[in-house]
């Protein structure tokens, strides 16, 4: 009986099994060097190619996109991939749902790698929104001098806002649009209590603005806003595609690709 068309293509017994990771966080860095230092295990990282400066990765690196789902379902043929990992951003919603679909398509075990979402605790002022233009609507009722670290290429949501002061964080220069009164900070995390706290106190800052990304790395900023009673504009993630259930880490990751032990 000849293959089915979503099946995989057979592998010969000589060819190292094959995992696409999609990258471009802490946890895809850290899973493609566990599943590198297995012998007999190929690791490919594919990076979007937003940051010029990704650093080193371990194993194979591609730059760019696949072309939507259709395209990265053919890379995942031509390239004889045997496990798709989505470690993407969390707001990284389109390429997820890219994913999900393609290894569905192909037939191709995937799994979603995700590092948890921040929870409030006592003292905390969060203001949760479900994306940057209700963070713009919330923002001026707020405060006048808003720390703005939800990356580069999500200023146009705030560009209207001719009153309030912008101290905008990011690791590369952000594109335009861009609101009118804007100080840039170059930086990339992971950054400490006491560094955001003197930030917030030099810039004078009143309220913050964040994407709900979750992890140790930029979490300072929250500690440091809740120490000096200030709100946080906390823009929540998307949801995952139906029926897809994330791993918080690279242990989960492993395990569900049932390389849980060495």
């Amino acid at each position: 009986m000849p293959p089915s068309p979503t099946s995989p293509p057979a592998r010969p017994d000589s060819r190292s099994p094959h995992i696409l990771v999609l990258g471009g966080t802490t946890e895809a860095r850290e899973l493609a060097a566990a599943l590198a230092a297995r012998p007999g295990l190929r690791v490919t990282t594919s990076l979007a190619g937003r940051v010029k400066a990704p650093g080193e990765l371990d194993g194979e690196v591609r730059i760019g996109g696949f072309g939507g789902t259709h395209g990265l379902a053919a890379w995942l043929r031509e390239r004889q991939v045997d496990a798709l990992v989505d470690a993407t951003h969390p707001f990284a919603e389109s390429i997820t749902a890219n994913a999900v679909q393609a290894a569905a398509a192909t037939g191709i075990p995937t799994v979603v790698l995700r590092r948890p979402a921040w929870t409030p605790g006592p003292g905390d002022r969060w203001h949760p929104v479900p994306s940057l233009a209700a963070a713009a609507d919330a923002l001026p009722a707020l405060g006048r001098r808003a720390l703005l670290t939800t990356g580069r290429l999500g200023l146009a949501a705030f560009a209207h806002l001719t009153r309030v002061h912008f101290v905008v964080r990011s690791v590369e220069p952000p594109e335009p649009p861009m609101p009118p009164d804007v100080q840039l900070l170059l930086a990339r995390g992971p950054f400490t209590v006491a560094g955001e706290a003197a930030l917030l106190r030099e810039h004078r800052i009143d309220v913050v603005v964040t994407k709900d990304s979750g992890g140790a790395a930029t979490a300072a900023k929250l500690t440091a806003a809740r120490d000096a009673n200030l709100p946080v504009v906390v823009v929540r993630r998307p949801p995952l595609p139906d029926g897809v259930r994330a791993v918080p880490d690279v242990a989960g990751a492993l395990n569900r690709l049932g390389l849980g032990t060495p």
